[in-house]
């Protein structure tokens, strides 16, 4: 197929899952369900249109899902508007870390005895697999800046931190793997320190604070001059930035993305704070300030406040990064789809039983002991952990970084088969169980309401009583 029939039929993709976008949602299979089925079709198994071999060109692989993640991480972070103090942040940090970990110890024993692999190619297998994806998991993530939703904000939350536990455990992996080196203590203390510490805190700084004083800076130039022109390319500018300087720095990249959207988040409810529109009822002062803005009538705005002008910077970065984001999604997907053939393990499958099944809800219920969250969310958060792009940018960098040979092509092959997987069978689950929780707590909720009005008469009589 020549350039013009490539261009026709993505073209003609994009028209029917646009056209079809609420089928798919009321579907059994989601729109990257789809896509991984459309990339299977053009791919070996079916036409044959295109071979697609990720570990032949693992640089670009590796590119492309580096600007997919940052931008999903980004977004992600820009629609966590809560406190930082929420307890869901802590239960996201708990996923994030304690379970993460205990999530690669048990899938590395599992790997190492089913497969024999060696320790190094087990813990591989483990890091690549391990984590959540923050790019597929945006039917369990947080939808906009006002959803506090308590499951919602853990798994957001999770995604986006556990970049920052899982590559360094790659890079550890790697580092035995290897072999360059004797095994030391002071092997593990630079790691510790250089790929574990030094990654998470300056990243994270790295984007954070940018994130924030630009944010607000952007907001006192367009307030002060009245500016309403489109700013798409403040969010291009941010995700670029954070992640290029960390990287330069070896800090985590990924870390910084995500730092940055929260760091313009923050300014945003720094300027409405400070600045509250005063036009608003007092209870709706401290909304969301995009919520204040119509994007279409920009121009016939007549309040140029600080509020407003942050609701227009918030808006536009919000608009752009969600089209980047689903855009590179899908493209990403439609590629694993197309390369499943080449990299189809069955191995793969038992070790995604197993992972979903068995280590990850176990690893969470542990890593959640005492925090008081309810049973039946605890298994949600267990089962809700989508695999993607995040693995395959994982295998690319390993790829990169010297992993080579018979054993390491099998390990790549599972860990794509697992991925696939984890997008089919997640994404056939994830709606009716939260369709299913909707409306388990929509009935809670309005039996708490009828509760209440039954209980206010008699409460009123009390008082009448008592005066």
């Amino acid at each position: 197929m020549d350039f013009l029939g490539w261009t026709a039929a993505s073209g003609g993709l994009l028209l029917v899952m646009s056209l079809a976008s609420s089928w798919i949602r009321r579907g059994p299979v989601t729109s990257f369900g789809l896509f991984l089925l459309i990339g299977i079709l053009f791919g070996p198994w079916a036409l044959d249109l295109v071979r697609l071999n990720v570990l032949t060109h693992p640089d670009i692989t590796a590119h492309i899902t580096e600007i997919t993640m940052a931008a999903s991480l980004f977004i992600t972070g820009l629609k966590l508007r809560l406190p930082l103090k929420f307890s869901n942040w802590r239960i996201g940090t708990l996923l994030a870390f304690p379970a993460m970990l205990l999530t690669v110890l048990g899938t590395m024993a599992v790997v190492h005895f089913i497969t024999g692999f060696p320790w190094p190619l087990s813990l591989a297998f483990a890091a690549i697999v391990a984590p959540t994806d923050p790019v597929l998991a945006s039917l369990i993530s947080v939808n906009h800046a006002g959803d506090d939703d308590a499951l919602r904000v853990a798994l957001s939350s999770e995604a986006g931190l556990n970049d920052g536990s899982a590559l360094p455990l790659l890079m550890l992996a790697l580092l035995l793997a290897q072999g360059n080196e004797p095994v030391s203590a002071g092997m593990f203390g630079h790691w510790l320190i250089k790929d574990v510490l030094w990654a998470f805190i300056v990243g994270t700084l790295i984007g954070y604070f940018p994130g924030r004083l630009i944010g607000i800076l952007a907001t006192r130039l367009r307030s002060a001059h009245s500016d309403t022109a489109p700013n798409d390319f403040l969010a291009l500018a941010l995700i670029a930035l954070s992640y290029a300087l960390a990287q330069y720095v070896e800090a985590s990249g990924f870390l910084a993305a995500f730092a940055a959207g929260i760091g313009l988040r923050r300014a945003e409810v720094y300027v409405v704070r400070k600045h509250p529109p005063q036009q608003l009822p007092e209870e709706a002062r401290m909304k969301p300030a995009e919520l204040l803005v119509n994007p279409n009538q920009r121009h016939m705005q007549e309040d140029y406040g600080p509020a407003h002008s942050v609701g227009l910077v918030v808006g536009d970065a919000l608009s752009f990064g969600d089209t980047v984001e689903r855009l590179l999604a899908a493209l990403m997907v439609v590629a694993l789809g197309a390369t499943l053939a080449l990299h189809w393990n069955s191995t793969g499958l038992l070790l995604a039983a197993i992972l979903f099944f068995v280590i990850r809800p176990l690893a969470v219920w542990v890593a959640t002991i005492g925090t008081g969250t309810p049973a039946r969310r605890r298994w949600l958060l267990g089962w809700l952990g989508i695999r993607g792009i995040g693995s395959i940018n994982y295998i690319a960098y390993a790829w990169m970084h010297g992993m080579d040979g018979p054993q390491a092509n099998a390990m790549a092959d599972m860990a794509l088969t697992l991925v696939a997987a984890s997008v089919v069978i997640h994404g056939m689950t994830v709606t009716p169980l939260l369709a299913r929780r909707q409306n388990r707590l929509a009935a809670r909720r309005e039996a708490e309401r009828q509760r209440n009005d039954a209980a206010t008469p008699a409460d009123a009589g009390r008082d009448e009583e008592k005066r």
